[in-house]
């Protein structure tokens, strides 16, 4: 393996001191024209690549945040990502992307690693009471932004949905459409944002008076787990099943959909009406259109970037540390004929 080209080689082809080697790399404005060309050819012909851990650990710091989610294969904590790393490029900074996979053990490790990293700060998305962890990184100097999930501590910024509006949308939506038997699909139920929709969907339960609602707890949001739903619901007798779901994400529902439609012959929406979650694309694009809950996802990425760069700026002027955004309905062919 060849040795890595240094500093030191840079300025030797290039017939400069090491000292204005580093210049050029941190301070062009400081180098001569004429220098700046003859360094660039000679980093052109070594194949020279800087290291900037070494001035980072120099300087204290870096020009790169962390942004840790809980799940990056769902559409929704991926288009997060996207609009984390958009708004961090027009801030001049960079992104750590780090997938815990609903993992405590790993996301530990991803705080304690990219504090040892000495990141700028941290966007967090935890299915997980994480508040507590995440004082003690503030403590230590490194800032933290909660993502997806409402902070209860004031001093912790968060980026948040109304969750419990979201819930509420659904449910009136399927009463509306003649729902009156309906079953809330989601879990663990320990998890606030999913607690939250179902508090919702529970007021517009009791607001119509004449409607029910049941709920299947499940442990995974995922495409396999609605088809095991489906599987479920379709070997009740059809007096017993619900006439209306409410999937507490679109995952859920399109494996919901997919398994009462193709595997049993169950109707969407003539027999079933069916609403999902966050809105991703594929629900738009499904074998049946989703009604779903839309959350603002770019919109994730970028309030969360701005809260972090206002946090690591130590700027209070005028800034909300607690940003909850408004979730709204977008209705289908599951919940229409």
């Amino acid at each position: 393996m060849p040795a890595r080209v240094g500093i030191r080689e840079v300025a030797a082809v290039a017939a400069v001191a090491q000292g204005t080697v580093s210049h050029f790399l941190n301070h062009p404005d400081r180098v001569s024209e004429e220098k700046r060309e003859r360094i660039q050819r000679a980093i052109d012909q070594l194949g020279f690549v800087r290291n900037d851990a070494a001035s980072q650990l120099r300087r204290g710091t870096s020009d790169t945040i962390a942004y840790i989610a809980p799940d990056v294969s769902n559409p929704f904590f991926a288009t997060i990502a996207e609009g984390v790393e958009q708004q961090a490029a027009a801030n001049g900074l960079s992104v750590f992307l780090a997938n815990s996979n609903r993992s405590r053990e790993r996301e530990d490790a991803y705080l304690e690693m990219f504090q040892a990293h000495r990141v700028l700060g941290m966007l967090v998305a935890s299915h997980d009471p994480i508040e507590d962890r995440l004082l003690h990184i503030r403590r230590r100097g490194t800032p933290t932004v909660l993502v997806g999930q409402r902070a209860l501590g004031s001093d912790q910024p968060s980026v948040s949905v109304d969750d419990v509006t979201g819930g509420y949308l659904a449910v009136q939506h399927l009463i509306a459409q003649a729902g009156r038997r309906i079953a809330f699909v989601g879990g663990p139920l320990g998890i606030q944002q999913i607690g939250d929709r179902l508090e919702g969907a529970g007021r517009a339960v009791r607001e119509a008076g004449d409607a029910t609602m049941e709920v299947i707890n499940v442990d995974n949001r995922t495409i396999a787990e609605g088809r095991l739903v489906a599987a479920a619901i379709a070997s009740r007798p059809p007096a017993n099943r619900p006439d209306a779901i409410f999937a507490a994400n679109d995952l859920l529902a399109l494996g919901i959909m997919h398994g009462l439609v193709v595997d049993h012959g169950i109707r969407i929406p003539a027999d079933m009406l069916l609403v999902g979650y966050d809105d991703i694309e594929f629900g738009a694009a499904s074998i049946i259109p989703l009604t779903s809950i839309r959350t603002p996802h770019e919109g994730f990425g970028i309030a969360a970037v701005d809260l972090l760069t206002a946090e690591i700026a130590n700027s209070d002027a005028g800034r909300k540390k607690n940003i909850v955004l408004q979730p709204e309905l977008v209705v289908r062919a599951s919940t229409r004929g």
